[in-house]
């Protein structure tokens, strides 16, 4: 989105990499203070720096980190790799498909622990901030294309902000590090026959892109 590049995670070991608790914090972190070494990343995730380096290198191998190429007397920062990282196609299967399931489920535990946090501290806010922040829940019908310009919409508000995640130096005065996360998905089946409906669609799915592959594979 905006300026960021695009990146489409499309193998299982890159996504299963993210789909860590402590790599998903680090790279928080790093995004928060622009570059960092491991000491001073550990001092944030309250890990050891032993620890946090080796984290950071897995994250390295599959470009989600980087180091800064300066020096921190014998320490070498560390900073994210901007892009804004995309997966989960419909067309994927098995382990890709897995691995995808694992680093949405990482994330969504990550940011609902954020969400308990803090509606565990707000009353100790200032007024303002406690006024300002909220959350929302809709439950509406809509066509496919209505949600997906409807989560478009919601990722460009997310993202109007997105520039001061890459530039420290561009925060104005008075900003503070706020989460955001939001989803709009089809609900799930409820009933056993909307379940057992769903199941027959899906099988008749999987059937017909088999077809399809088979008979792309048999074409000259």
């Amino acid at each position: 989105m905006g300026d960021l590049e695009r990146r489409r995670l499309r193998e299982a070991g890159e996504l299963r990499v993210l789909a860590h608790p402590l790599r998903i914090r680090i790279v928080q972190v790093l995004h928060e203070l622009g570059s960092a070494t491991a000491t001073e990343v550990a001092e944030k995730v309250d890990e050891s720096p032993a620890n946090c380096s080796w984290h950071l290198r897995q994250l390295a191998k599959h470009g989600f980190v980087e180091e800064t190429g300066e020096r921190k007397g014998r320490q070498r920062p560390w900073r994210p790799v901007n892009a804004f990282l995309e997966w989960g196609r419909p067309d994927e299967a098995g382990d890709v498909a897995a691995a995808g399931d694992e680093l949405n489920s990482a994330l969504l535990e990550h940011e609902v622990g954020g969400l308990r946090s803090w509606l565990a501290w707000r009353r100790t806010d200032p007024p303002e901030w406690q006024d300002a922040a909220d959350f929302t829940q809709c439950v509406t019908w809509m066509t496919a294309d209505e949600l997906a310009e409807a989560n478009a919409e919601i990722q460009r508000v997310l993202m109007r902000y997105q520039g001061r995640t890459a530039d420290p130096g561009g925060r104005p005065e008075g900003v503070r590090r706020v989460r955001m996360f939001a989803w709009a998905v089809p609900a799930a089946p409820t009933t056993r026959a909307e379940r057992t409906t769903r199941a027959e669609r899906t099988t008749r799915a999987e059937r017909t892109t088999r077809a399809e592959r088979t008979t792309r594979a048999e074409s000259p």
